[in-house]
């Protein structure tokens, strides 16, 4: 019996990794690449759906350690309590800040200055010039501040915002000023020109941007989700850009991906983006990194990083 450790990464592509472990290759193929009673520590395949990733779960007795290369969990969930208790889930915290950061600035800024409208234009051979609004002067909301949250609002700064209000599940403070807990939302949503989603998806977050979320938003507002689609109620989104009051910049939908005859497409003020924050060039230095990190730290019984919850304890 080996202690097999599942990388969706070739392990002879990551520079540190500590010897000892069984180092197994699996990026969501077919077939296994052994048993999956024998793996101690799995990494998640990225960017993978997921019943995919979840497959190998319920046969995993001797699990010790999941690891997403994501900063979301939700597509691991489901498979949680088909693990034994003890097993520590570990997030991608540290991985994804920079692109979904650069991701997030690109919809915003593309979004007010009317740059899909440039490139329809060129195709076009049509010279479309005129005022556009700019993201100087506006108030911003980030809705969810975690590690992204915070990396959206430095990349804020440098463009002369007027105010950045944060929201998160509890209220705080940071060097940047406070963050506001969700119940002052309502409140918030009210001045804010440009509203950012970045908070993760649960069961409280589902359909947080509802009906009632969007219609509080200001006339002429910007409304940008960089999180997950099940975040926001499509439908009430949908509502609100047929009327013409609100834009929207979406990196993520619900459903995913979207369906080609889907509203969403044609609807007035949108702009989409397919799921693109994390899978830049940024993503393999940075994820090679931390499974580097963590296994050593795994392997040296040292604490791990970025555990977000355990099973028997947390999910139960």
């Amino acid at each position: 019996m080996t202690a097999d450790v599942w990388l969706p990464i070739p392990p002879d592509e990551i520079e540190g990794l500590p010897e000892g472990p069984a180092y197994r290759f699996w990026n969501g193929e077919e077939e296994f690449p052994a048993d999956p009673a024998d793996c101690v520590f799995y990494v998640v395949p990225y960017m993978k759906p997921s019943p995919l990733c979840v497959r190998p779960m319920p046969g995993m007795s001797r699990l010790q350690v999941v690891q997403t290369l994501s900063a979301g969990i939700d597509h691991v969930e489901p498979g949680l309590r088909q693990l034994p208790p003890g097993v520590r889930l570990c997030n991608a915290r540290g991985v994804h800040e920079a692109s979904t950061g650069e991701l997030t600035l690109t919809l915003i800024l593309a979004s007010l200055r009317g740059v899909p409208d440039f490139v329809r234009a060129q195709d076009r051979g049509e010279w479309l010039a005129g005022f556009r609004p700019a993201l100087a002067d506006k108030n911003v909301l980030i809705v969810g501040y975690g590690s992204i949250g915070a990396a959206i609002e430095d990349r804020l700064v440098p463009f002369e915002v007027a105010r950045v209000a944060r929201v998160a599940r509890s209220e705080r403070t940071t060097a940047r000023g406070p963050v506001h807990p969700l119940t002052e939302l309502p409140a918030l949503l009210r001045d804010a020109d440009v509203v950012i989603l970045s908070t993760p998806l649960t069961e409280s977050t589902r359909g947080l941007a509802g009906a009632d979320f969007l219609a509080r938003m200001k006339d002429g507002a910007l409304f940008v989700n960089v999180a997950r689609g099940p975040v926001v109620d499509t439908k009430a989104l949908l509502a609100e850009l047929e009327t013409g009051r609100i834009t929207a910049a979406l990196d993520v939908t619900d459903p995913e991906p979207l369906p080609r005859e889907h509203p969403l497409w044609r609807a007035p003020g949108v702009l989409i983006s397919p799921h693109v924050g994390g899978p830049t060039s940024a993503f393999l230095p940075r994820a090679k990194r931390l499974l580097a990190d963590q296994l050593n730290r795994y392997v040296n019984r040292e604490p791990l990083r970025n555990v977000i919850l355990t099973t028997g304890a947390s999910t139960d």
